[in-house]
């Protein structure tokens, strides 16, 4: 078979090829990159027909001459190369770059569509793209192509590095976004040649980041698709089966539907509402998955049917409403109104469940054209449609949550925690709140006022102490709902609580606690650490004074810490010992005998809480005998000298700290006791009276029943030290009830 001419293929409509050979820019001196004789393979003149009739729609013959130079560069850096189902590679290009036609995408975009994996799979390079097509399409390739080239620990740190380069480039250009899910929907469409595990591995990635990202940028229809074929080959047998279902159940289903079509097509135009009316098949992925959300049955599912109410503008919406409300009798709090508050992804229609003929509920969706526009197409209405004053909110709202990408790109530690964020805001479940002055704020369903007060800004999260929900004062672990009013009470002393990241869902407040926590756990580090190398270098008879500039520098080289601080941090939590930095500092052999330990121990302050850990197994409290033990990753655990866990230890190769109270120290330390009495009734409460009258807090208390006469109770208690743990313990004996009273080590009793 021989291929075709090079020529410009057929169109239904006048339209310049995108095959034209003297358009492929960079001529010059030097060797074009294309060669004269390339001619596309046989099998791809009918999508290059397809797609040169898309262009023809809305570009202009001279925009279109660098898309057809794209294409014959591609095919020429993809020469010989073959998918896995056997198609020339340059077919997968060609219909990314036909996906972003449909939604008429500008050439840059198509360009970049057509060269998008020329970088990773050949060895063409950035900056030859950028010389030939300009530094747009050329940064657009680059935010779509992967990392191949970085070294990873696993496949999973890989792809969150993936996902993470790939959505900030999306923060500086959206279309790299779009250039992506249009890559994925290609894939997912010829996902049939891939093995059976890589296949469900890709399903599982889309139906967790790219369908949800399709849906939070108002790509409905992509949304839909990606999220069909995600569950067509992550769970086959289920999706067979329910398939086969579905079929069977429309016959059974056609005559309510149609009863019910009527019925609206007749009331409407008798309101004087002119509108396009439609029934709305379920997708299988939504069945399945309201199926295993709401333990619903297949029958009970099928049993509601949903319709679609095309009005001429946003005032028809609310008449065509009534009239709906009228024919047929609402269900009570299934009325939402998301044209005065759109969904974050700008989505805009009134929804309604009505209970239709036979007593069947029917979900009901009105809007006007320009709604449905944006709510098919989403961010992409920014390039279908020229009237863009309709999407300057849409617009807004996806700028924000770019925006917020990029913040928290700024504030998180590794990829793999920046996709965690990420995936917490990808999906659409989202409640809408007030501010004391009116401004909507729209938070992932689940929030609390913490949320809201990182949503407000960060310096409001960080230092709310409660707040005031519909005028009334309430903790900040409360959880808002739709129409709540509230107010945030916020004290310049105060700081974010680690019990926070508990409650709070979404992905601004998390990564802002986390990022504060970090910061001071390193602060703490720091201290101790510069503490311990103190300790070290006296040990060797040098002081930190001593070491000189040129030693900081070597050392700082060869670990590839910025500086001083760093090196403090890592040893303040276990990362480095401070003797070998002390040795290495003084350029010491480090087969030397260490000298005699004559600089004391380390003070243990009781105010540290990140670096510096009083180890749970046995609770020390001021006054108890104590060693330090350095635990990578920990920083310094302190354990009383008897600690069980400790024994344990001995013989393994940690570093041991001498570690001592600081004189005077004050505060509350936890310290537990074990308290056997008669079953006799008050004496919990006779018990809780004596720890209050010596001025203690019980944390915690539980029971275990012995026997019918006697219980055993273990409380959590909170003491300053030795001293006032006896006389808590000297109050309890004095009370009757009390059979026998000790202090245990093991919080697990």
């Amino acid at each position: 078979m021989t291929a075709p001419p090079l020529m410009p293929i057929p169109s239904p409509a006048p339209a310049p090829a995108i095959l034209d050979p003297e358009v492929v820019p960079g001529a010059s001196d030097e060797p074009p990159l294309i060669s004269a004789d390339m001619h596309p393979p046989v099998d791809l003149a009918e999508d290059l027909e397809r797609f040169n009739a898309r262009l023809a729609t809305y570009l202009k013959p001279e925009d279109i001459k660098p898309i057809g130079a794209a294409y014959m560069f591609a095919g020429a850096a993809h020469r010989g190369q073959l998918r896995v189902s056997g198609a020339p590679y340059i077919s997968h290009p060609l219909a990314v770059a036909e996906t972003l036609a449909g939604w008429h995408l500008d050439p840059n975009a198509l360009i970049a569509a057509l060269l998008h994996d020329v970088m990773e799979d050949t060895s063409i390079t950035k900056e030859q793209i950028a010389e030939r097509f300009g530094k747009v399409a050329a940064d657009l390739v680059d935010g779509v192509s992967k990392l191949d080239r970085i070294e990873h620990q696993s496949f999973e740190e890989a792809q969150a590095e993936n996902f993470r380069k790939m959505l900030l480039a999306m923060a500086r250009d959206v279309r790299v976004i779009l250039i992506k899910l249009a890559d994925r929907l290609h894939n997912m469409r010829t996902l049939d040649a891939m093995r059976t595990e890589k296949r469900r591995r890709i399903a599982r990635e889309t139906l967790d980041i790219y369908a949800p990202i399709a849906n939070r940028l108002g790509l409905n229809a992509l949304y839909r698709e990606l999220q069909e074929l995600g569950f067509q080959h992550a769970h086959p047998l289920r999706y067979r089966v329910l398939s086969k279902a579905v079929k069977g159940a429309r016959g059974n289903r056609r005559e309510v539907v149609s009863k019910i079509l009527q019925s609206i097509r007749k009331t409407l135009p008798e309101a004087g509402i002119a509108a396009e009316v439609m029934g709305r098949e379920k997708h299988l992925y939504g069945i399945y998955r309201k199926m295993r959300e709401k333990q619903l049955s297949f029958s009970q599912v099928l049993d509601i049917y949903g319709f679609r109410i095309i009005v001429k503008d946003r005032q028809s919406c609310y008449l065509a409403l009534g009239a709906l409300h009228a024919l047929y009798q609402p269900v009570p709090g299934k009325f939402k109104d998301y044209i005065a508050i759109p969904k974050a992804n700008g989505y805009q229609s009134l929804h309604t469940t009505l209970i239709g003929p036979f007593g069947t509920p029917a979900e009901i969706q009105i809007r006007d054209g320009n709604m449905h526009h944006v709510a098919e197409s989403g961010v992409a209405s920014h390039w279908l449609y020229k009237d863009k004053s309709t999407l300057d909110q849409l617009q807004q709202k996806t700028h924000k949550w770019l925006q917020s990408l990029v913040e928290l790109q700024s504030t998180t530690g590794d990829s793999s925690e920046f996709l965690e964020h990420v995936k917490v805001d990808l999906f659409p479940s989202e409640v809408y709140v007030f501010s004391p002055k009116g401004k909507i704020f729209a938070l992932p369903r689940g929030s609390t006022a913490v949320d809201l007060a990182y949503a407000v800004h960060t310096d409001i999260g960080d230092r709310c102490v409660a707040c005031r929900i519909n005028f009334e004062t309430m903790p900040l672990r409360t959880e808002l709902r739709n129409g709540d009013r509230v107010e945030i009470v916020t004290a310049t002393s105060a700081a974010p609580n680690p019990s926070w990241l508990g409650y709070v869902k979404s992905a601004r407040a998390r990564s802002r606690i986390r990022h504060f926590l970090k910061a001071r756990h390193n602060e703490e580090g720091q201290s101790l650490g510069e503490r311990l190398l103190v300790r070290a270098l006296a040990e060797l008879g040098h002081t930190l004074a001593e070491v000189d500039e040129p030693a900081w520098e070597s050392f700082l080289f060869d670990t590839g810490r910025h500086n001083r601080n760093e090196i403090f941090a890592d040893i303040g939590l276990g990362i480095r010992l401070a003797p070998i930095v002390a040795r290495r500092l003084m350029a010491r052999d480090e087969n030397l005998q260490q000298a005699v330990r004559d600089a004391g121990s380390v003070v243990i302050r009781g105010t540290e809480s990140g670096a510096v850990q009083l180890a749970p197994c046995c609770r020390p409290i001021p006054g108890d005998p104590i060693v330090g033990l350095i635990r990578k990753g920990h920083g310094l655990v302190v354990h009383t000298h008897d600690c069980s866990t400790l024994a344990k230890l001995r013989s393994s190769k940690l570093e041991w700290i001498d570690v001592e109270w600081e004189a005077g120290i004050t505060g509350m330390f936890e310290a537990s006791i074990r308290v056997l009495t008669r079953n006799e009734r008050g004496v919990l409460a006779r018990l809780a009276a004596e720890i209050a009258e010596t001025e203690s807090n019980i944390v915690d208390v539980s029971m275990v029943d012995d026997s019918g006469d006697a219980s055993t109770l273990f409380f959590t208690l909170q003491v300053a030290d030795r001293s006032h743990l006896a006389r808590i313990m000297r109050a309890l004996r004095r009370v009757p009830e009390v059979v026998r009273i000790n202090r245990y080590a093991d919080s697990k009793h």
